[in-house]
Order: C-alpha cells, then structure tokens, then sequence
C-alpha cells in the first residue's frame, strides 16, 4: 500500500533518531518516495549522508542553503507530500508544533503541510507524562494530527516506562494501514456516544440497561480507520479500546454524558449519538446504602436532559447529526417523530424484535432513514460491518451538503 507514496520524514534530535535510518530502508523497499527534513539538534545522532543514500534525495535541514544562498520552500515540501512523519518527535518539538512556534524547517513544513500528519514522541517517561507533554499531545490531536503511541522498555535514562519511540516495523505497518483505508474523513472531527449510562438511588445501586457500548466503539474505529480525529463519550462498559486516533472520554451518568456531548459538539463536523441515554434518573439519591426492608421501596424518577435534542437545537448547517431508534413497537412512525422532532439529518432505526439485533450481540439489522424520507433497510450483519454501511451513508450525506 505504500508503492508510490510520497512520505516526507521530519527527524528531530532524539536518541531514538538511530531508528530512522532502518525505517527508510523499509519504506523505500516498499515502493514509497522518501524525502527527509532533520533539525540541527537531530544532526548529533544520525548523518544527512546517511539518509541521502538511503533515501535517494537531498536532506534538508534549513530554509537557505549555506553554499548556493538558495532558498528551500518549505511550502513546496508540504505540498509534495501524502504524509508528514514526524518521528522521533521530542518535547520540545512537540511544544513548538502545539502552539505554532515555526522557527525551524521541520515545524514550518508541518505548519504548511495539507497531508496527514503522524508524529511519534521519544523521550523519558517524566517527560512523556508531564502535564505540559500530555496538553501539547491533546492540542495536536485536536488539530487531527495522529500520533504513533510510544511502546513501553527500557529507555537510555535506564528507567522503564513509556516513551520508547516504535519499532520502524510497527510504523510500517500503521501507514500501511492508514493507505489501505478509505480516507473519506480525513480532516473531519467526530463526536460519538457509546454505551449505557447509570443512574445512581445509592452508593451502591444504580437504575441502568443492557447496552453494550459495542456499536457506538464500532463505529468510533470505523470513523478513525476512515480518517476522522474522533472523540468518543463513553458510558460504563467492558470495552478495551487502545488506538491512537480515538480520544475518549468516559462518563457514567447522563448528566455527565450531556456535559461531555455539549463541550465537544461547537467544534466537530459530525456527531453520531449510539448511546443508550437513560430517559430518567432518582430525584434524589440517597447518601448510604439503602437497607432491605420487608415494605415497598419507592423511587421517584425525574426526567433526564434529551441531549439528542439539545444538540439538534445547537446544530449549525454545516454539522451533521446522526440519532438511533431502538423500537419495540411503530419502529418505523417513532424513527420518524424522532428524526424531524430532533433536527436530525439520520436516524439508525434497529428493532428489538429482530432475532441477532440490540443489546449485546456482535450482530445488528438496521434501517437508515434520512431527512428525506429516504429510507434503505439492511440484513443481518456484524456491527463492524454495520459501522461501515452508516458510515457510508453519512459520506453521501457529506458529500450532498456541500
């Protein structure tokens, strides 16, 4: 997948820089067309001379050369290429790329890059769990940068922890995968709810349902593998999701569920709403555990916050906004109330009554009926492949706004 890619590598001064010279090796093996950028710093642990010949290209390292006075562009560059690899990645570099500070080649490219950027830090674990070093990384994952995990080992301080930059191998294989993937949202930012939410009576109980979280994170990684920086609200669930591209945020009731959605809505393209929201929660909760009594316990219930509708009120023209319908009776007229009384563009309509669908199977059967009253009812499929028939659909719908 990487024959005739145009990869541009940013090398910045790291120990784990000696790795590069290998990955070069490996991307030009495969085909791909490999230029490189290296900072001064960079220059202490690997040889331009070196990655020339392995390369095939010059090694850039400032914006005018000392011999010629001829100047480099570092827009030229930016605009050559399919992806930006930023690897090794220091904090520093990470600090400069965060808040715009192009006082160097390598960060003035970044900043004038088009393509995908992926960067992979390398350096110390205090450094890489440093507040400062944690903020630089959520602001440049904000910006739809996908950054290339560190592994955990040892590392040249003789600690042990993360902050090993990735085998070239690994990086490989993450690029690879990035090109083999329809890249239909790449650019955009997605916002998506997942899994239940629990309603606290005590300290120890709570009101909730039977959803899984399965679907919402199916769509997350489709959305992730397809090119979005995705945001994923997450109620309770039994999910273990490690992906670079995904950030989530987990919640457990709906209140806390309806802040996440509203901070993160302003700025993203596309919401997509899979979570089962509970419709009600304990007017009060008791402060200790209740004790069993032989009479009747009574709970009075209040209504939560509609955050589906709350976001339909806040909804610009340029958003799409994607809502489920878990039916057990007049599934298709209560899809459609919900679709116009909401504001919505889609709505995923799956019925409890369909043997294989709902909570908890790795299965679903869905209908999807847009704000046209158009409507496509789909089979019986795992819920990875249901992911990408939604998302399918929300590309059409994407592409028919502009």
């Amino acid at each position: 997948m990487l024959k005739g890619k145009k990869i541009l590598i940013g090398i910045t001064g790291s120990i784990a820089a000696y790795k590069i010279p290998l990955l070069v090796r490996l991307l030009v093996k495969e085909g791909a067309e490999v230029k490189i950028l290296l900072s001064h710093e960079a220059h202490d642990f690997v040889t331009p001379l070196t990655l020339s010949t392995l390369s095939g290209n010059p090694v850039f390292t400032d914006f005018f050369e000392d011999n010629t006075g001829e100047w480099t562009s570092h827009v030229e560059l930016g605009n050559w290429a399919d992806l930006y690899l930023i690897a090794p990645v220091t904090a520093n570099t990470l600090g400069k790329m965060a808040n715009g500070l192009a006082d160097n080649l390598l960060v003035a490219t970044y900043l004038a890059a088009k393509c995908p950027v992926f960067y992979a830090p390398a350096m110390d674990l205090d450094m890489y769990k440093h507040p400062s070093t944690e903020r630089n990384i959520e602001v440049l994952n904000s910006f739809g940068n996908r950054i290339i995990k560190p592994a955990s080992g040892e590392l040249a301080s003789g600690l042990y922890g993360e902050g090993r930059m990735e085998e070239p191998e690994k990086i490989i294989d993450i690029l690879s995968g990035f090109f083999k993937k329809k890249q239909d949202f790449t650019g955009k930012k997605v916002l998506i709810s997942a899994g239940p939410t629990y309603e606290a009576i005590d300290p120890v109980r709570f009101i909730g349902n039977h959803s899984s979280g399965k679907m919402g994170y199916a769509i997350a990684e489709e959305f992730a593998d397809r090119g979005a920086s995705v945001e994923l609200i997450s109620g309770p669930v039994n999910i273990h999701l490690d992906r670079n591209d995904v950030h989530i945020t987990k919640v457990t009731s709906a209140e806390e569920m309806r802040d996440a959605c509203l901070k993160a809505f302003p700025s993203v393209d596309i919401a997509v709403m899979a979570a089962a929201v509970a419709d009600y929660t304990p007017d009060n909760v008791a402060k200790e555990k209740i004790k069993k009594k032989d009479n009747s316990l009574v709970i009075d219930l209040k209504p939560t916050t509609d955050i589906l509708a709350e976001l339909g009120k806040r909804k610009n023209k340029k958003q799409i906004l994607v809502g489920f319908a878990l039916e057990t009776e007049n599934e298709l007229k209560n899809a459609l109330d919900k679709l116009h009384k909401k504001n919505l563009d889609l709505i995923v309509l799956n019925s409890l009554k369909d043997k294989g669908a709902g909570f908890g199977f790795d299965t679903n059967k869905i209908r999807l009926i847009d704000k046209n009253g158009e409507s496509t009812e789909y089979d019986l499929k795992s819920k990875k492949e249901v992911a990408k028939d939604i998302l399918d659909k929300i590309n059409y719908i994407q592409i028919n706004n502009r």
